[in-house]
């Protein structure tokens, strides 16, 4: 693997919002430019010659972190697209951890101020995007999306190739068993 090659962190998101998101990208995005799964970027271009300290750190933040909720707010235009709009104040901690951990190796893009978002569709005509998001600005409904962990993606211009999925935490729950009432 080229170690030069940079890398890309994402919010890895429950089974049944991924599938929901990924049929809507599918359904949505321009299948000739549709290389990858739905997904929402927290780092879009990480060193790679870095690897091992970048694993180091999201297994460390993963292991400690139970999954969370993230509101899905609205729709959003993004010029030659439309993404879905996500919130959660426990997304924009952790991110903010690593992006403090990782800040000298921030690219201008990374830098920015994080806009949570799902893109389901880029790459089309404005017209097309505008359209698209007014269908789906009428139907929409608030919801939420469960977060379970984060996913580690080299990028080499074409498909990602991903490079390791860190589970949250899920909290081992002990169960009382049944109160019998034996009269």
């Amino acid at each position: 693997m080229e170690a030069t090659a940079p890398l890309i962190l994402t919010l890895q998101l429950d089974e049944h919002s991924h599938a929901f998101f990924d049929a809507q990208r599918r359904c949505y995005f321009p299948p000739e430019r549709n290389f990858i799964p739905a997904h929402l970027t927290l780092f879009h271009t990480l060193p790679g010659e870095h690897l091992p300290r970048i694993e180091q750190d999201i297994e460390a933040h993963a292991s400690k972190r139970p999954p969370f909720t993230l509101a899905v707010t609205g729709l959003r235009p993004l010029g030659s697209g439309v993404a879905y709009a996500l919130a959660s104040p426990e997304l924009a901690g952790l991110r903010r951890d690593l992006a403090l951990r990782w800040n000298d190796w921030l690219k201008p893009q990374d830098r920015q101020n994080h806009q949570p978002h799902v893109t389901v569709q880029n790459k089309v005509h404005p017209s097309a995007a505008r359209a698209l998001l007014e269908e789906l600005r009428d139907g929409f409904t608030p919801f939420e999306v469960e977060a379970v962990g984060l996913e580690l993606w080299w990028y080499r211009g074409g498909p990602w190739e991903r490079v390791a999925t860190l589970g949250f935490k899920r909290e081992n729950r002990l169960q009382s068993p049944p109160i019998v009432d034996n009269g």
